[in-house]
């Protein structure tokens, strides 16, 4: 009995340790993207207007996406991802929102139909994501729960109840997924309707018009619309640069200026290195979009 004892006191000891070493971990994490989100936001306090506000929504998408991968990594409990997951799809629709703000008629309305469809994709994801953590966490416990058992032997009433009481919490948690899931698929079953009759409506009026004015209304829609696409890739190519010097170690992200013009990333400002400037190049390169670099970063003396 005694030995049994020592030995379960022996496993409560371990997993106490290798919890604090996951919340020390998670919280170095936190305060990382932390950090990188005030200085992507100092940045943009030089841009107006609505740059400015794209700028600080993109800081706010690189630190939800921080944190979604420190809690992944460290705290993947089904609660505690969820709610990562779900600040990360609200972050990137507020950004797809505000780029949105810059356009006007069909290309806005069509922006916005889009912006609200993805954020109903995200919801639903991450519902579903949601379910598998919290079930992997609960087994966990389970398997923990009847690794005591076996160990105390004797103890095998308590055993029974606890492994009761984590049944009853699998059912609970399966429950309440399944709900927010449902629901997380009817809004977007909704959303893409409303998507859909809104197209159908702005198509029946374009119909209705006549030849020249139809052909005339086409030809500046798809103006409208390729300025648009080409406005959102320079723009998330630009914060996609950012967010990878950001996660960077050799790069000080607030050391290096990024701006995109048609595909063209052009860097400038001071690093102590010609390793950090070559990485900050490298690092643009790697980047999905990226026609050229164009590098005016100058080594500190």
């Amino acid at each position: 009995m005694k030995k049994a004892a020592f030995i379960t006191l022996a496993l409560v000891s371990a997993f106490a340790t290798a919890q604090s070493t996951n919340n020390a971990a998670y919280k170095s994490a936190h305060d990382k993207a932390e950090a990188n989100y005030k200085a992507a936001k100092k940045q943009c306090d030089a841009l107006k207007d609505n740059a400015q506000d794209v700028c600080e929504e993109e800081a706010k998408v690189a630190r939800a996406q921080a944190e979604r991968d420190a809690v992944a990594q460290h705290k993947n409990t089904g609660n505690e991802l969820q709610r990562a997951e779900r600040k990360l799809a609200e972050a990137k629709f507020e950004l797809a929102q505000e780029k949105c703000d810059d356009l006007s008629g069909d290309a806005k309305d069509s922006c916005q139909a889009q912006a609200r469809s993805m954020k109903a994709n995200m919801a639903a994801t991450t519902a579903g994501d949601g379910r598998t953590a919290v079930l992997v966490d609960n087994g966990t416990g389970a398997a923990v729960a009847g690794t005591g058992a076996a160990v105390a032997g004797s103890a095998a009433a308590a055993a029974d109840r606890a492994g009761d009481r984590t049944a009853a919490a699998l059912d609970r948690a399966g429950d309440r997924t399944a709900a927010a899931t449902a629901n997380a698929r009817e809004k977007a079953s909704d959303l893409a309707q409303n998507a859909k009759e809104k197209t159908s409506d702005l198509a029946q009026t374009t119909k209705e018009k006549t030849s020249d004015m139809a052909q005339s209304a086409k030809e500046k829609t798809a103006s409208a619309t390729g300025t648009a696409q080409a406005a959102m890739s320079d723009t998330m190519i630009t914060a996609k640069v950012k967010a990878d010097m950001a996660a960077d170690k050799t790069v000080k992200a607030t050391d290096v200026h990024v701006e995109t013009q048609k595909g063209v990333v052009m860097l400038s400002g001071f690093v102590p290195s010609k390793a950090e400037a070559d990485r900050a190049v490298e690092l643009a390169k790697g980047v999905q979009g990226v026609t050229d670099v164009k590098s005016s970063i100058q080594v500190k003396k």
